[in-house]
């Protein structure tokens, strides 16, 4: 298989340790800006993590990084734009590592990519106003966060999306730096899909949002990268 320009080579991964997802971040985006991958997305699930984005603040965790630790819920500071969100088995994770050349360009067109998917599985959804309210809701209830990081023209972190995962640990926390959220799934909205098919539904999605041709990829087209192989 040759490197095609205008591809978006897609990686299906099972559940992987937050920290993980991370190196394997960097490590693909150094491979991106060198020219040696086209575009990448990983799609993903993680155990259960709260991470505090550059905007977090200390009153996001109410209860404490160590009561959250007890909980079996490990605690992590990104890199990534936005403020605290969580992350959990059940929860759909996508890492699109692109180039990306406005910020704001592309955070919209994640956030329509997230409601055409949905929209596919029968759920309707929608954006709100201000940046506060980044991603995608139904009705007043947040369903999915993004957050990104850039560097060198190159996008890492993404999207979250809450299939059919535990909601409890949201109550928890500050998600998203919004104390009146409430957060939602496809699973609590009446939508009847694990997170296989709307991975593959995201897949379709973001790539025709970012005008690129979706191509799954097996370990070896990213053997260099060895939690990949």
């Amino acid at each position: 298989m040759e490197l095609m320009d205008g591809e978006l080579w897609v990686r299906h991964l099972g559940q992987v340790p937050y920290r993980e997802g991370v190196a394997l971040q960097e490590s693909l985006r150094e491979r991106v800006v060198a020219g040696e991958l086209p575009g990448v997305m990983l799609l993903l699930e993680h155990p259960p993590t709260y991470t505090l984005g550059r905007r977090s603040a200390p009153g996001d965790l109410p209860l404490g990084e160590d009561w959250c630790r007890d909980q079996g819920i490990d605690v992590v500071r990104v890199d990534r734009g936005g403020k605290l969100t969580y992350h959990g088995p059940g929860q759909l994770v996508g890492y699109p590592i692109v180039r990306v050349g406005d910020v704001i360009a592309y955070l919209r067109s994640i956030e329509r990519a997230i409601i055409a998917a949905l929209e596919d599985a029968g759920l309707e959804a929608h954006t709100r106003a201000g940046k506060e309210y980044t991603g995608v809701w139904v009705q007043d209830r947040k369903i999915a966060s993004i957050g990104i990081h850039l560097s060198r023209g190159v996008a890492t972190h993404g999207f979250a999306i809450n299939v059919v995962n535990d909601l409890s640990p949201f109550e928890w926390a500050v998600p998203c730096g919004l104390p009146d959220v409430r957060m939602t799934s496809m699973a609590a909205e009446g939508v009847a899909e694990g997170v296989a098919c709307m991975r593959k539904r995201m897949g379709h999605a973001i790539a025709r949002e970012l005008g690129l041709r979706q191509r799954v990829v097996g370990p070896s087209r990213l053997a260099s990268v060895p939690s990949l192989a």
